[in-house]
């Protein structure tokens, strides 16, 4: 059986399985395309079937566009990975349990190394008034979150958190302007990703939004909570991309396409293409995190852009060592082996399925089947 009709069977049984709804899914080898479909649909309710250049809610996808923007910036001169976060605002000063106050870095924030806190941001009289955290503004966002106590010292374990938002506001004061500012000069632009924005470009190609529920997907309410695989509760604000006032989160603010999000992974594989020298790209995309035995889960250390495959047999993956993967909560999951010159993209509008449930490695395993 060939990769066609691998996927196409993969894809087929998870819609049919009322697992995923649409599906976007692109797969290059050596830049040749190997498969690029879109199934199922991008609006159940309306009838609407899934296109190739639908738009989506690219939640953590948004995680490596700034990655590649904050190392543009490197390149440029603006900032260094060693610069203390201090040196771009010197405010931001979050502290251990014990009161001390360590250094952290912009390596320590690209990393998920720098001990933030994710937790709430709003007070318990914020919350019953049901003020929007996304309206409290940049300055006043990352203020809160350096308030909160850090869950470890800066570079002695994982945890992921609100380091990338941190990371999008140093980027936008870097440009004098927003985040997108910065996106679209140095990553988006460049590479002609003309719909990865913070807003939709095009609202009559945008995905509808879908949740996991015992009886298969459903329409997302706003705000819209599941349980996850941590053991607790993930909350979605699909009508989030729409609100021109929300604070461009450097985490997860973003929209974009399935073909858009390919041109930034081949670019990553092919060593930085026109937005990062060769050398920043072969350290971004370099295991970051040595001194830990794993980041998220065991097999896996972390790079400038995602988890960074470093015992395939550990992680029971069939990819290389090296590779870069992530995904994103709306429904996605992107992986890179520049070993076996693979990028892979798979966009859904299923969360968590798409992200965190069997779907992704029912689509790894079938790109590396058909391979053979």
């Amino acid at each position: 059986m060939d990769i066609e009709q691998r996927l196409d069977q993969t894809v087929a049984r998870a819609i049919a399985e009322k697992r995923v709804v649409g599906s976007v899914l692109i797969v290059r080898n050596d830049g040749k395309v190997l498969y690029e479909k879109a199934q199922g649909f991008a609006d159940r309710e309306a009838g609407r079937a899934m296109a190739l250049d639908a738009i989506f809610r690219l939640s953590s996808l948004t995680k490596p566009v700034i990655a590649a923007t904050v190392l543009a910036l490197v390149d440029a001169g603006k900032l260094a990975l060693d610069d203390l976060v201090t040196k771009h605002l010197p405010a931001f000063k979050p502290a251990l349990a014990d009161g001390s106050v360590p250094e952290i870095t912009i390596h320590h924030l690209l990393t998920h190394t720098s001990g933030l806190n994710g937790a709430q941001i709003l007070s318990a009289d914020e919350q019953a008034a049901g003020v929007n955290r996304w309206h409290l503004g940049g300055e006043e966002i990352v203020a809160r979150i350096g308030a909160l106590p850090l869950l470890f010292a800066p570079g002695t374990a994982w945890s992921y958190g609100p380091s990338i938002d941190v990371l999008g506001f140093i980027a936008g004061k870097l440009v004098g302007g927003t985040l997108e500012d910065a996106t679209r000069r140095y990553v988006t632009d460049p590479l002609g990703m003309g719909d990865t924005r913070y807003g939709v470009t095009d609202k009559a190609r945008l995905a509808a939004a879908y949740a996991d529920s015992p009886g298969g997907a459903v329409l997302m309410s706003d705000p819209h909570s599941v349980p996850n695989m941590f053991g607790s509760v993930t909350t979605f604000d699909p009508g989030r991309i729409f609100d021109a006032k929300a604070f461009q989160s450097g985490g997860g603010g973003m929209a974009g396409t399935g073909p858009d999000f390919m041109a930034l992974l081949e670019a990553l594989r092919t060593g930085g293409g026109p937005i990062l020298k060769p050398e920043t790209l072969r350290e971004g995309f370099a295991d970051q995190t040595p001194q830990l035995a794993f980041s998220q889960t065991p097999g896996w250390k972390f790079s400038y852009f995602g988890a960074w495959l470093d015992d395939p047999k550990l992680a029971q993956s069939p990819a290389a060592r090296g590779t870069n993967r992530w995904g994103g909560i709306y429904g996605h999951n992107w992986f890179v082996d520049p070993e076996n010159g693979l990028s892979v993209v798979s966009m859904s509008n299923t969360g968590l399925e798409g992200c965190d449930g069997p779907f992704k490695d029912e689509v790894r395993d079938a790109v590396y089947a058909g391979l053979k």
